[in-house]
């Protein structure tokens, strides 16, 4: 009898084997290549934040330890773009993987503008749910909301819910447009039903101070636009009235964002997640909390970027604690360049004094010089990324078609491209090519060399005061030797320029002449 026995022990670790390799195999790609993983993902994302305006990036004057420590423990990309000089498009862009200036629409929205995203568009939300993903938005959206004639007392649809976020908690706008309230998963938050919000960007209601005729009850003064409806205080783009109970406190808004954000992560944490974590910093109206007033000495610019880093780095402490820190693949970048007077009188520049946002590049926010798209750019990975520096180039759009390859969805966008393994620092080589936009105008980026066509315009808005790129000539400069885009060599170089003109041609077409002119509110 002793010989028959059978060794259940044996079937049993038979049977573990077998469960082990079908899980592995569950892990592959779609092709069966290579292993996938699931790292929880979360985008940083600042507002108006220059290159120049990072320690990393060599600012000196004001300090940013959390997003230093960024940088100094992930990958640091010296030449990383946002794929727009303006903070819709560049949205617009990121969360697509298709340049903005393919959508006519993909222009700075006002605060009752329709979603610009198509609900049947790929989205990173949408690539990485479709794996298993759950996917959340906190912070500034400026995508659009509705169809165009929204109702803030009501659903408020279609948004970042339809474009495949499971939840959002977001500002209507921007900090500067009406209707100057949270909205969370499609409805305005802490709404009273007797007290509706009306918002129109034409007319006043009959009644309602305005930031130009009413100047005693600013707590801000406006230096250009922003002097319609005074919330708590401050002149906005666009009237609004009624929704008392639902207005934000401007200088909670840092804790209130960072609150939500924490709270998701505490939510999801086993399971995997994307957390688009959108900060306000440094846009207009800046309104550090008051426990940051006066700390950078710079004036509330300064303060703002000083409160957004500290936002990071506590963030980054429930990341830890929580336990998923290791387990959590992080981009840190910004929409656009730097601009200080946008707007508001804030002292933004009486007390810039040595500190250059720009760092060593031309032009800012609006411009198609280097400073208006080349934006601080990390990669962090904790024992995963490699700790160093890629001079590769690198755009947002491909963030779209890298997280999917990370996660094994294979999904190419319009524009962008599979950048995995330069992102996590496996490959020096980034594109070879790269568009840019600012306000409708073009340009190409290939190589070490960037082209930008003629354009009509003033060469300086000088509201913001910001070199805007615009020129009757072509303009060519190489900016590995000449980053400040000091010596036009489009006359010296004409073999280079016309090889530049004809593969930009052949990726934006040849209308490319038909622009907007910049317009600020």
């Amino acid at each position: 009898m002793n010989f028959f026995r059978i060794d259940y022990s044996f079937f049993f670790l038979f049977f573990l084997s077998l469960c082990s390799c079908n899980f592995l195999a569950g892990n592959k790609d779609e092709k069966g290549d290579k292993q996938v993983e699931k790292p929880n993902i979360v985008i940083i994302y600042m507002d108006d934040l220059g290159y120049g305006d990072v320690g990393a990036y060599g600012a000196t004057e004001l300090k940013t330890p959390h997003m230093d420590n960024l940088a100094r423990e992930g990958l640091r990309f010296t030449r990383g773009y946002a794929a727009s000089a303006t903070c819709t498009p560049s949205r617009y862009g990121l969360l697509t993987g298709v340049y903005p200036w393919r959508n006519k629409n993909a222009r700075i929205l006002s605060g009752t503008a329709p979603l610009l995203i198509d609900t049947n568009q790929v989205t990173i939300p949408k690539v990485l749910k479709s794996k298993g993903y759950h996917t959340g938005i906190v912070g500034k959206w400026h995508l659009g909301l509705g169809n165009g004639n929204t109702n803030w007392n009501e659903e408020v649809s279609p948004g970042p819910n339809e474009v495949g976020f499971d939840y959002s908690y977001i500002m209507a706008a921007t900090q500067d447009r009406v209707p100057t309230v949270y909205i969370e998963n499609r409805f305005v938050v802490g709404l009273d039903p007797e007290d509706p919000i009306q918002v129109d960007y034409r007319d006043n209601f009959t009644g309602e101070p305005t930031g130009k005729e009413n100047p005693e009850l600013l707590t801000m003064d406006w230096h250009h636009g922003h002097n319609n409806s005074i919330i708590n205080g401050i002149p906005r783009i666009g009237y609004m009235t009624g929704g008392e109970s639902a207005k934000w406190s401007d200088v909670d808004m840092a804790d209130d964002f960072l609150e939500k954000a924490q709270t998701y992560v505490k939510e999801h944490k086993e399971e995997p997640f994307f957390l688009y974590y959108a900060l306000q910093q440094p846009h207009v109206p800046r309104t550090p909390h008051p426990r940051f007033v006066g700390s950078s000495g710079m004036g509330p610019r300064g303060d703002a970027v000083v409160e957004a880093d500290w936002a990071i780095g506590e963030f980054m402490k429930t990341l830890e604690e929580e336990g998923v820190l290791e387990n959590t693949l992080i981009i840190f970048s910004s929409d656009n360049g730097p601009v200080l007077n946008d707007g508001y009188r804030d002292d933004a520049v009486e007390k810039i004094g040595d500190h250059t946002p720009s760092g060593p590049f031309r032009g800012g926010k609006y411009s198609l010089f280097e400073a208006g798209t080349r934006v601080p750019f990390i990669a962090y990975w904790k024992g995963r990324i490699v700790p160093g520096v890629s001079d590769a180039l690198v755009s947002q759009v491909d963030l779209l078609s890298s997280l999917g390859e990370l996660v094994g969805q294979s999904v190419q966008g319009t524009d962008s491209k599979k950048m995995l393994d330069v992102f996590k620092g496996e490959k020096e080589e980034g594109r070879e090519v790269l568009i840019i936009e600012a306000t409708s105008r073009t340009a190409l980026i290939k190589d070490d060399w960037i082209m930008i066509p003629p354009y009509e315009g003033p060469a300086v808005n000088k509201q913001v005061d910001i070199e805007l790129g615009n020129s009757d000539r072509y303009q060519l400069y190489n900016i590995k030797y000449d980053q400040g885009q000091k010596t036009n060599l489009a006359e010296q170089n004409p073999e280079k320029l016309e090889e530049m003109i004809l593969t930009f041609e052949k990726i934006r077409g040849v209308d490319y002449g038909q622009i907007e002119q910049l317009e600020l509110k």
